[in-house]
């Protein structure tokens, strides 16, 4: 049996999501403003899907895009911060957020010159706002948890050889909520600002 085909699929292979269909990137806006660093956060616009949460400017990767360039040419069309106006700092650690997809957040200092002249496009954004890190670590989330139950009604136990009473785990999900703040933070965007702010 010829493995040329196992050989080069895995010699010099990057691992990811195995499955992973599509995928999606945001960008994690730090801007210097008044002496201090802040998160740059957006308001979804009504039009959107999630109307009205805060969220980071992002979207789903386009084909042959890595998650740099996607964060970027997602943070141009929302906010017309160009690509030039950011300093990437790196690639956070990403988020499983649905069956066969990944979110891969990018950490980048943006230039505040830029900020102050941006444009949210409106069928997207609503509004956008700055909290500062200094806030955001004084007032840690609280963190709630859920269970998804697990259902698979037509799962063949007898072909699996597994017991039709057979004890499937639920899925357990934290959902960060930071309260107090100025806009709802909670949920996918709460748990990128976590990261960043235990960081510091």
């Amino acid at each position: 049996m010829d493995i040329s085909g196992l050989r080069a699929a895995y010699e010099g292979h990057t691992p990811t999501l195995m499955g992973e269909r599509g995928g999606s990137a945001v960008l994690v806006p730090l801007v210097r403003q008044n002496g201090e660093y802040c998160l740059l956060y957006e308001i979804r616009s009504a039009a959107v899907r999630q109307p009205g949460e805060v969220c980071f400017p992002g979207g789903k990767r386009e084909p042959g895009e890595t998650s740099i360039q996607c964060a970027l040419r997602e943070t141009r069309e929302e906010l017309g911060i160009p690509e030039s106006a950011v300093t990437v700092i790196g690639e956070m650690d990403f988020l499983y957020i649905r069956a066969g997809s990944l979110l891969r957040p990018v950490l980048g200092e943006v230039d505040p010159a830029a900020v102050a002249a941006m444009r949210p496009a409106p069928e997207e954004v609503a509004d956008t706002f700055l909290l500062p890190l200094r806030e955001l670590r004084a007032h840690p989330p609280e963190v709630y948890a859920y269970q998804q139950p697990v259902a698979i009604p037509d799962f063949p136990y007898a072909d699996a050889g597994v017991a039709a009473d057979y004890l499937w785990r639920p899925c357990r999900i934290e959902v960060p909520v930071y309260r107090g703040l100025p806009h709802p933070l909670w949920g996918i965007t709460a748990r990128i600002t976590m990261d960043v702010v235990d960081k510091l």
